[in-house]
């Protein structure tokens, strides 16, 4: 389950990856384009800890980029160079957002969506006491080729990353794919996480996870 504040962020997200998206090697837009966001979907931090979502976003060019990302309430050790930037949260305080490609709890995350088929998680918003479900943005599904995935145990650590498109995650565990350019012509072996959004509804692979 995801609890969505309702609060204001200084500066925004989309604001924060104005400034960062362009400094990407994958990225194929102008320099000041425009960011706009498309859909969103989370994941749930068993620890309940680190907020933990991934956008899809426009930058002028015509590409859905999606931009993996986790909020944390302290800085990250040993993480300078995936902070995406700071923000303040009006309910939750200070926040470091970082690329969740070299965040362990956002490989842990994605792992298990991929592997047992747990997808993203439902989001509530508080009001007047009460948790009021909240429409997700896009749909995530799973498609799992092979029982020995199942049988995987948790990611418990990022060994490299190869931050190209797609962007390649090892860890101590498996292999995670995350393609940066969405694209239904994308393919790699193993257990595939797929997304639909409004404009996009054919499924698009959005993440693969295979044996090292």
């Amino acid at each position: 389950m995801a609890l969505i504040h309702k609060a204001t962020l200084s500066p925004t997200k989309v604001v924060l990856l104005s400034a960062w998206l362009p400094s990407r090697s994958w990225y194929q837009g102008a320099s000041g384009a425009a960011v706009e966001r498309v859909a969103s979907y989370r994941f749930d931090d068993p620890e309940g800890e680190v907020g933990i979502e991934t956008l899809l976003v426009t930058a002028g060019d015509g590409a859905t980029y999606q931009i993996p990302l986790t909020y944390r309430g302290a800085p990250l050790e040993g993480a300078d160079e995936w902070l995406v930037g700071t923000t303040q949260h009006s309910t939750l305080g200070a926040r470091w957002v970082y690329d969740g490609t070299g965040d362990v709890v956002y490989a842990e995350a994605l792992a298990q969506a991929l592997l047992t088929g747990s997808g993203q998680a439902q989001e509530f918003v508080e009001e007047d006491g009460h948790l009021v479900p909240r429409p997700p943005s896009m749909t995530v599904t799973t498609s799992l080729i092979s029982s020995d995935f199942a049988e995987a145990r948790a990611v418990t650590a990022i060994t490299a990353v190869d931050t190209a498109d797609p962007t390649v995650v090892e860890t101590d565990k498996l292999t995670l794919v995350v393609p940066r350019r969405l694209s239904q012509a994308v393919s790699h072996p193993g257990a595939v996480l797929f997304g639909t959004w409004e404009g996009q509804p054919a499924s698009v692979p959005l993440a693969f996870a295979h044996p090292r």
